[in-house]
């Protein structure tokens, strides 16, 4: 499967971390590595998300965020 981060994602995320960040130390990395892990998953669990707008859609575990 081929995953695509469109650039406003790229921006959404750098802003979530940016938040993280200012909340506590290393909290902004935690942020990156949570999401992306999320994202890496979706090589082994492609296809059996709902799909939103065309696309499949996984909900972040540990913050509010949708991939």
């Amino acid at each position: 499967m081929r995953i695509r981060i469109l650039d406003s994602a790229l921006h959404d995320l750098d802003r979530g971390r940016m938040f993280c960040y200012r909340q506590g130390e290393g909290l902004g990395a935690y942020f990156f590595d949570s999401v992306f892990s999320e994202i890496d998953s979706l090589v082994l669990f492609a296809g059996i998300h709902r799909k939103v707008f065309g696309y499949y859609r996984l909900l972040a575990r540990r913050f509010p965020y949708a991939v």
